[in-house]
C-alpha cells in the first residue's frame, strides 16, 4: 500500500521539487495538492510531469476531503497553522516545512495532535547538512556557554529569523541558557544592533541578494572560537531527500516533534 500524500504548496519553489520526487517513488503517491494560483487544474499539467497526477484545490480544507495519510504543509506562515489544525482534526499525520510558526503555535498544535493520536514533524530545514549543523551545535553548547546565531537569507524573505534558526535556538535552549555578559536591554546605544533574543539566544538576521538559506552558530571562549555553519544552494533539491524521510516516518510519532533527526538514527 502506498502512503497517500496531500501536498500544500505543491507548485511553489520547494513544493514542486518535492511533488515530482513523490510522484517518482514506489511507496508514496500524491492524491491531492493545494495551490491558490492553479486551483481547479491538474498537478501533472502544471509540473509537466504525467506521474504527478493529482487534482489541485485552492484551500487545504478542500484538498483534505480527499482521503490521505500524510499532509505536507509548504505554504506560508499566515495559513500554515490553520492548515495543520485542519489536517489533524481529520486524523491525518503532518509534516511541516513552512517557516514562521512560533513556539506558541507549535505548543497549541502539539495538544491537538496528541488528542487525535497523530504525529507532526516540524522541520525548519530538511537539508541533511542543516540537521547535522544543529546536532553539532547542541554538542558544542554543552561545553561552551557563550554563543550567538546568524541567520542569512535572500532580500525577498519576509519572515525573520528563518525557521532554521528558530528551530536551532529552540534546541539550544533545551541544552542550556547562553551566558550573555551584557544583556540586550543594558546595551548602550542602539539596542537593535545586538539583534533579537530568540529562545534565549542572541540572533542576527541578514537579508541580502545571493543568499538562499544559511545558518551559523558561533561559540566563543577565552582565546578560541568555533563556527558551525550550514549553507544551501540555489535549488530545492537538498530539501527533497529529508522531506521524503519525514513523510515516510511521521506515522511513528505522536504529538509535535521538531527537527528531522527525530526520525533519524544519529
Amino acid at each position: 500500500m502506498k502512503t497517500r500524500v496531500c501536498l500544500a504548496g505543491a507548485t511553489g519553489w520547494a513544493g514542486s521539487e518535492l511533488a515530482r520526487a513523490i510522484a517518482h517513488t514506489e511507496d508514496l503517491a500524491i492524491v491531492a495538492a493545494v495551490s491558490r494560483t492553479h486551483a481547479g487544474g491538474c498537478l501533472a499539467e502544471v509540473l509537466h510531469d504525467p506521474r504527478a497526477d493529482a487534482p489541485i484545490y485552492g484551500t487545504a480544507r478542500d484538498a483534505l476531503t480527499v482521503p490521505c495519510d500524510v499532509f505536507v504543509e509548504y505554504t506560508s506562515p499566515g495559513s500554515a497553522k490553520a492548515n495543520v489544525r485542519e489536517a489533524l482534526e481529520r486524523g491525518v499525520h503532518v509534516v511541516i516545512g513552512t517557516s514562521g510558526l512560533t513556539d506558541a503555535d507549535l505548543t497549541e498544535l502539539d495538544a491537538i495532535a496528541k488528542t487525535h493520536a497523530r504525529g507532526v514533524l516540524a522541520c525548519g530545514n530538511f537539508a541533511l547538512t542543516a540537521v547535522l549543523m544543529m546536532r553539532f551545535a547542541e554538542m558544542a553548547a554543552k561545553v561552551i556557554p557563550q554563543w550567538e546565531l546568524i541567520d542569512y537569507a535572500s532580500d525577498a524573505k519576509r519572515d525573520a529569523p528563518s525557521g532554521t534558526v528558530r528551530e536551532l535556538a529552540a534546541r539550544l535552549a533545551k541544552v542550556r541558557a547562553p551566558v550573555v555578559p551584557v544583556p540586550r536591554d543594558e546595551t548602550v546605544g542602539a539596542r537593535g544592533a545586538r539583534g533579537a533574543t530568540i529562545a534565549g539566544s542572541p540572533v542576527h538576521s541578514l537579508r541580502l541578494p545571493s543568499y538562499v538559506i544559511s545558518a551559523e552558530a558561533i561559540f566563543g571562549a577565552d582565546d578560541q572560537r568555533l563556527s558551525i555553519r550550514h549553507d544551501s544552494g540555489n535549488s530545492a533539491k537538498p530539501y527533497v531527500e529529508g522531506a521524503l524521510l519525514a513523510i515516510r516516518h511521521v506515522h511513528t510519532l505522536v504529538g509535535v516533534h521538531r527537527g528531522l533527526d527525530a526520525v533519524l538514527e544519529l
